[in-house]
């Protein structure tokens, strides 16, 4: 197994892939409708994140949207997800006015899985490289919004088969996670078991592609995340 000096999900960094939208764009909308939407609740991640709806709308959208409106009609949302992204894009969009002037009730930290992903652009990480990357994604979080509640949730399963390697990758990811919310006082989520099959298989019926959610996937996400934030009382 190699051995690497340098933890490059720690550094921040900008956009790291091609994908099917403009990276820069989105982060430019972040800064211009952050104040104006006064946030109650904080969504940070990556494509499965950015695909699920709210504001910064996005071009592309996963799911028919119901699953959203379970959980967080009449909620104020902005939507930090980022496709493509790893903890270290993340680190770099919060050091560059994302998180900047907000003081959220709620932040949903779901970063990792693309940590696990080797490419020209970026290696791939280790479970204690990418849960140090998200230590320094809740630091950053806390820095600016020292009050708000925290839900860190478990990278979400991969790959159809439960012997996959990348599968186990993220399973000692989840262990490292569930460790490091016990340290800092963060809720620990993990919808991973209600994703699966009983003999451990993901099914497509809740991740279409073995990875991005159907809207049955972000339907067991959003009542994992109603149980905690409830319901917008009118």
């Amino acid at each position: 197994m190699k051995t690497h000096t340098v933890n490059t999900a720690v550094i921040p960094a900008t956009k790291l892939e091609e994908d099917s939208y403009d990276w820069w764009e989105r982060h430019e909308q972040v800064l211009r409708i952050k104040h104006e939407i006064n946030p109650e609740i904080v969504l940070i991640g990556d494509s499965i994140t950015h695909f699920w709806g709210g504001l910064p709308v996005s071009s592309s959208r996963h799911g028919t949207g119901q699953a959203w409106e379970s959980v967080f009609a009449g909620r104020r949302v902005l939507n930090l997800g980022f496709g493509w992204d790893r903890t270290q894009n993340v680190l770099w969009r919060l050091d560059n006015g994302q998180f900047e002037g907000l003081s959220p009730e709620w932040v949903v930290i779901n970063i990792g899985t693309n940590n696990t992903s080797d490419t020209e652009n970026a290696r791939s990480s280790t479970a204690e490289e990418v849960r140090d990357g998200v230590r320094a994604v809740v630091e950053r979080v806390r820095q600016h919004a020292p009050s708000a509640k925290i839900i860190l949730m478990a990278v979400f399963p991969r790959e159809e088969s439960p012997e996959d390697p990348r599968r186990k990758l993220i399973g000692r990811m989840n262990e490292l996670y569930a460790e490091l919310a016990a340290e800092l006082g963060l809720i620990f989520l993990d919808i991973g078991p209600s994703m699966l099959a009983e003999d451990g298989t993901l099914p497509r019926e809740i991740a279409f592609d073995t990875c991005h959610l159907t809207e049955q996937g972000y339907q067991l996400w959003a009542d994992a995340l109603s149980k905690i934030i409830g319901k917008k009382s009118n």
